[in-house]
């Protein structure tokens, strides 16, 4: 069965973006590794205008997408299962760790929000996870819901091709990826680390082990405390 996503959204012209170029665009629109379908929320107001928008209760700035609308556009969609994810600066922190639990399920369906946000109470009564892809505000959700939706396809058996190579990147083991060089040699007077022209596979591993080490240490001390913590629950 394909990685089925469902992007519920007021642009769907967002889409695909860059979903539907390289190799993860082949595996959708040629291999029919995973799918992507749109629902265009303004579809199912029941204004003549097509809003579907309405001044906050309690007063205050913007306006907030009806939760009736919202729950019309999704309830058109088939579930089979599927996770519905809410792209929200005041959600969970998307990490390497869910996306490769949603990666093996049948696929996600995903909301995008505009101005000030969602009715709670749609949230709430349909079983939505909010989602936040970083800490940072953005115009609307669909740019998040391009990135979460990557970040699962390209997991996704055959996608990509070379499971080795997913599994040294960055997060797979708690640490951040080690630098990349390619020739030319040298590059305006910098040159490649000679460990790694040497053949010596064992070294090279234990240079770019050094190297995820340091970076992490350096980059993202949260996820360093939390490798070492690891480390030692584990003995090593």
């Amino acid at each position: 069965m394909p990685f089925d996503a469902t992007i519920l959204t007021m642009f769907p012209e967002a889409f695909p973006g860059p979903l539907g170029v390289s190799l993860i665009g082949t595996a959708w629109r040629e291999q029919g590794l995973w799918t992507l379908e749109t629902v265009d929320i303004r579809a199912f107001s029941k204004d003549k205008r097509g809003f579907l928008d309405d001044t906050p209760a309690g007063g205050g700035p913007g306006q907030v997408m009806r939760a009736d609308v919202i729950a019309a556009a999704l309830d058109s969609v088939e579930l089979r299962g599927r996770p519905l994810l809410y792209m929200s600066a005041r959600g969970k922190p998307l990490t390497q760790e869910r996306v490769r639990e949603w990666a093996k399920g049948p696929g996600l369906i995903v909301l995008c929000g505009r101005f000030e946000g969602v009715d709670q109470r749609v949230l709430d009564a349909r079983g939505f996870e909010e989602v936040a892809v970083g800490d940072a505000v953005l115009a609307g959700g669909e740019a998040a819901a391009l990135v979460t939706v990557e970040a699962c396809v390209r997991l996704v058996p055959g996608v990509l091709g070379q499971a080795q190579s997913l599994s040294e990147e960055s997060f797979e083991d708690g640490l951040l990826e080690h630098p990349q060089y390619t020739r030319p040699r040298t590059f305006e007077g910098r040159e490649i680390p000679e460990v790694l022209l040497s053949g010596h596979h064992a070294d090279i591993a234990k240079w770019r082990r050094s190297q995820r080490e340091i970076t992490t240490r350096e980059r993202r001390p949260d996820l360093w405390a939390a490798h070492l913590a690891n480390q030692q629950a584990k003995g090593e």
